[in-house]
């Protein structure tokens, strides 16, 4: 049997860096900000997780593909990342369940991607230098030419993406005679957040993330999730003033990552963009009410900044252990809390499910 030779690619970072590895996935360029996950498993939902949009993913665990894809793991109608590293690509793969090759999947989705980077050293240079943007080709080898793609990439801050992931129209999941009746704001959730409240009892309306308040009031649910989703809260201002507006009809409101965020905007709180930001499944995160500490799952670029001009309304919940970071927060006069992290994506620990079984009796006690 003859050997297949792999193709070369090529990574270009914005400050100039340059890796070179080999072709994953499609054959093509791609470019966007890179961001590198810490999780040992759960590729695939990284992958599919909306929050992801608009960027290239450096997945840490030295071998990806070794259990392949399948439809289970999606967290939504498909691949949403730019584009992968990783150091170890495998095409075998071993698994129970029916399952399709991670390559194949890729190519299904057209995703670009590159291997045998070590990516060690590319996450060492993030963490020293801070979020860049990047550009994968495995059809282009001129290395000035990558790099004047790169410099054309349009910064993460600033950047409006919810509104593109976003459903585009409403529907619904779960039992329509369930006791709980839950508006979703869909700034580009994931299925497991909708789900967790089915498996709760509730029955969820999912709805476009520029919908008015107005039309997601006329609904008549007990409570309003405000979803995760990509790019930079600061800027969705048709967002934040709904919020507002949720917030002021007394209706309960959690809030998980961008909502989190933009719940946040909403109560008088700004947001920065993070240095290199939270993506994995293993952050500590202290919970200031109960005192008890929680291995979590996260995915943000982006960071509340906690103001104590605003604390006569805002009280701070939670902060991330490594860095003291805000985590979680909730009004002092309405039925609305968040928090940064994801309660719903069981990375191993289950430590925060309680959030949405607080939201649950936050609902029944407002009915």
């Amino acid at each position: 049997m003859i050997a297949t030779i792999a193709k070369p690619a090529y990574l270009v970072l914005q400050d100039g860096t340059v890796f070179k590895g080999e072709a994953v996935g499609k054959i093509g360029t791609t470019s966007g900000e890179i961001a590198f996950n810490t999780s040992m498993t759960g590729y695939q939902e990284v992958f599919t997780d909306p929050s992801y949009f608009g960027q290239i993913i450096v997945m840490t665990n030295n071998h990806i593909g070794n259990y392949g894809a399948n439809e289970m793991d999606i967290e939504s109608d498909g691949i949403k990342i730019n584009g992968l590293v990783c150091k170890k690509f495998s095409n075998k793969f071993s698994r129970k369940m029916e399952s399709t090759s991670l390559d194949s999947y890729f190519m299904d989705n057209e995703l670009v991607g590159i291997s045998e980077i070590d990516t060690r050293q590319l996450v060492r240079h993030i963490r020293e230098k801070g979020a860049m943007n990047g550009v994968i080709s495995s059809e282009i080898e001129d290395i000035d030419t990558l790099k004047k793609m790169v410099s054309e990439c349009p910064d993460m801050s600033g950047l409006e993406l919810a509104s593109r992931v976003s459903t585009k129209e409403f529907y619904t999941m779960g039992e329509n005679s369930a006791p709980l009746k839950v508006a979703l704001m869909d700034y580009g959730t994931k299925k497991n957040i909708a789900q967790s409240l089915v498996n709760r009892g509730c029955f969820v309306g999912l709805f476009p993330a520029e919908t008015k308040a107005s039309e997601v009031l006329a609904w008549g649910a007990d409570g309003i999730m405000l979803s995760n989703g990509p790019g930079d809260p600061s800027v969705m201002d048709y967002a934040i003033e709904n919020i507002k507006e949720l917030v002021a009809s007394g209706t309960p409101i959690f809030g998980i990552c961008l909502g989190h965020q933009l719940l946040s905007l909403a109560s008088g709180l700004s947001t920065y963009k993070m240095h290199h930001g939270h993506r994995g499944s293993n952050h500590p995160v202290k919970n200031l009410i109960s005192g008890r500490s929680e291995i979590t799952a996260q995915n943000h670029g982006f960071a509340v900044k906690f103001d104590d001009a605003a604390a006569a309304e805002v009280e701070l919940t939670h902060v991330n252990l490594n860095d003291d970071t805000v985590e979680g927060i909730r009004l002092k006069n309405k039925p609305a809390f968040s928090v940064q992290h994801h309660p719903e994506s069981n990375p191993g620990p289950h430590d925060s499910w309680y959030l949405f079984d607080d939201f649950i009796t936050l609902m029944n006690k407002n009915k």
